[in-house]
């Protein structure tokens, strides 16, 4: 009886959560970044570089962003935190620290994946240190 009553009422709160405005999950759109590399020119040691990659939806679905992942621990990144609008813009933002490099050139990589195809875009980050 309790699993019978488990069930119900796991059916029933199912059906209430649903929402008409829902997205739909796995369905792919495209996108279109303005820029997929960012030259920082050239900074001195120590220097915080910050570069911004602004990304418009073009297709029909929302678009999803899943892991934003930087090629090493000196460069952060953030990623949007809600699905974003077919022909919406939105940036995702990366810094780097340039104290914890021990070269003089700058070429990081940013690994974005969405639900387009192909569903990974590497974004990059080129300069140099004096």
């Amino acid at each position: 009886m309790k699993v019978l009553s488990l069930f119900i009422f796991s059916v029933l709160f199912l059906f209430a959560c649903q929402n008409e405005a829902s997205i739909e999950v796995g369905a792919e759109t495209t996108m279109h970044f303005k820029s997929k590399i960012h030259y920082a020119g050239t900074v001195y040691k120590g220097e915080v570089i910050r570069a911004e990659f602004e990304v418009e939806n073009t297709g029909d679905n929302p678009l999803v962003f899943g892991e934003v992942r930087p090629s090493c621990t000196c460069t952060l990144a953030k990623k949007p935190t809600k699905p974003l609008m077919p022909g919406k813009r939105t940036k995702i933002v990366a810094t780097i620290n340039t104290d914890e490099l021990h070269t003089k050139r700058i070429h990081k990589a940013i690994t974005v994946m969405t639900n387009t195809r192909p569903n990974i875009t590497v974004l990059q980050i080129k300069g140099r240190i004096k």
